[in-house]
């Protein structure tokens, strides 16, 4: 897997944010990456040193579709991994860049 496919986008949430200021930051990653493979493609990409990385699946999540005189059709958004990344102390990520 190169390196340019392992990290998909950073998760911009509000939670997220605040985690920026601990020098945490969380990334959408493929499904097959591992912890090794996170580390390495964020430290070529970014340039910076990573501490730790915490990895998890966000499960799927069921959606309504469609709705027909008592006839409900469900279906759902799939599931992605997200990677934690924990920066060495002093260092950051611009991740919005010139906004």
């Amino acid at each position: 897997m190169h390196v340019s496919d392992i990290l998909r986008r950073p998760v911009i949430t509000e939670k997220n944010t605040r985690l920026t200021e601990l020098g945490q930051y969380t990334f959408e990653v493929a499904p097959g990456a591992n912890k090794i493979m996170i580390k390495d493609a964020v430290e070529r990409i970014f340039n910076v040193d990573v501490v730790a990385v915490n990895v998890l699946n966000v499960k799927h999540k069921k959606r309504r579709v469609m709705r027909a005189r008592n006839f409900r059709v469900f279906g759902r958004e799939s599931g992605w991994k997200k990677a934690i990344v924990t920066l060495a102390p002093g260092q950051t990520i611009d991740i919005f860049g010139d906004i």
